[in-house]
């Protein structure tokens, strides 16, 4: 079977086709079809089905390249990836206004649907929670919210901070006093501040305490208004933790909780603060959830198929785990 498509302007067939090719050729290996373009018009050749769904996936990137929007092979597999779970319809929603622009001139803005809704969340609520795998941008894009929040004078302030959590090292055996153990913790958010603001501005900031990256330990006592405050790793919390950290939040101020619940490190017979405030605060209004998935992971490709494994190996140890305590339930009513 044969498709034919076309695109308004050579250039989108260029931002479709990527350099080399390298974006068609993952969806003609997906789909095991042929994509070759005359001009504007594309033609589409392979087995009925495949070529349809191919037809499918090619005009969802159209949509995306007329928005403006640079195509990347990461691009391509979620498109992919929506076709196959007949979700493309909600292609429209993708992308979005910029969050945020890197002091290298970067421009920041969701790069899935998920991602999308989390940052609409982030706008229209006091309080957020970001809750996914690794990859899935929950710390970057909160970062990157705050600082555009501080630059438009929405807030005075950015307040980021982390439980000081052991995953397997042990924080006794790091050199130099507490701040000095703790900063390999605090790590990724001093990176995202550094892409975001540059190493300069930023340390400018932090000198006149505009932005203050500690431990969430430092928080305790205080009350935090025209701040914008991330409180990131929250898993790892404890529900004590947990509680005055949501406690802390004043006027005119918003705060963000990312975590995955599904990296807890907290010692045995420690309940995550994260997990428990889920079922505490929902359908709470100016409290939003948002939960990203395996779909949203936007780093190599290979952290999407690790997450999906993952998932996989969790789902048949909880149904074992199912069966275990049926069985037993089965023996004690005898």
């Amino acid at each position: 079977m044969e498709k034919y498509l076309e695109v308004e302007t050579i250039e989108q067939v260029v931002n479709i086709f990527g350099n080399f090719d390298q974006n068609i050729k993952i969806l003609e290996n997906h789909y095991n079809v042929q994509v070759v373009h005359r001009g504007i018009q594309l033609k589409i050749s392979g087995e009925e089905e495949n070529a349809l769904l191919a037809q499918r996936a090619i005009l969802a990137l159209i949509r995306l390249t007329a928005k403006g929007e640079p195509i990347t092979e990461q691009t391509v597999r979620y498109v992919i990836s929506l076709v196959d779970d007949d979700q493309d319809d909600q292609i429209p929603f993708f992308g979005g206004d910029f969050v945020a622009i890197t002091a290298k001139g970067k421009p920041i803005k969701p790069k899935t649907i998920g991602q999308k809704l989390y940052v609409d969340a982030i706008k229209n609520n006091v309080i957020t929670f970001g809750i996914g795998p690794a990859g899935t941008g929950k710390t970057y894009l909160a970062v990157a919210m705050a600082v555009n929040a501080l630059k438009n004078k929405d807030v005075s302030r950015i307040i980021i901070t982390r439980p000081a959590v052991e995953a397997g090292e042990k924080l006794g055996f790091l050199p130099g006093d507490l701040q000095n153990k703790v900063d390999p913790y605090l790590r990724p958010l001093h990176d995202a501040l550094y892409d975001m603001l540059g190493v300069e501005t930023y340390q400018r900031y932090v000198e006149r305490g505009v932005i203050e990256v500690a431990p969430l330990a430092y928080m305790r006592g205080r009350t935090l208004d025209d701040s914008y405050i991330i409180l990131d790793e929250a898993q790892n919390t404890t529900q004590e933790q947990m509680k005055m950290f949501l406690t802390r939040i004043g006027f005119g101020s918003r705060a963000i909780v990312t975590g995955d619940i599904t990296q807890v490190d907290l010692p045995e017979g420690k309940k995550s603060g994260l997990k428990e405030v889920m079922h505490i605060l929902k359908n709470i209004d100016g409290i939003a959830f948002t939960i990203l998935n395996e779909k949203d992971v936007v780093r190599h490709p290979l952290v999407q198929a690790i997450v999906k494994a993952y998932e996989r190996s969790d789902a048949r140890r909880s149904a074992k785990q199912g069966e275990k305590s049926a069985d037993r339930r089965g023996k004690d009513g005898k």
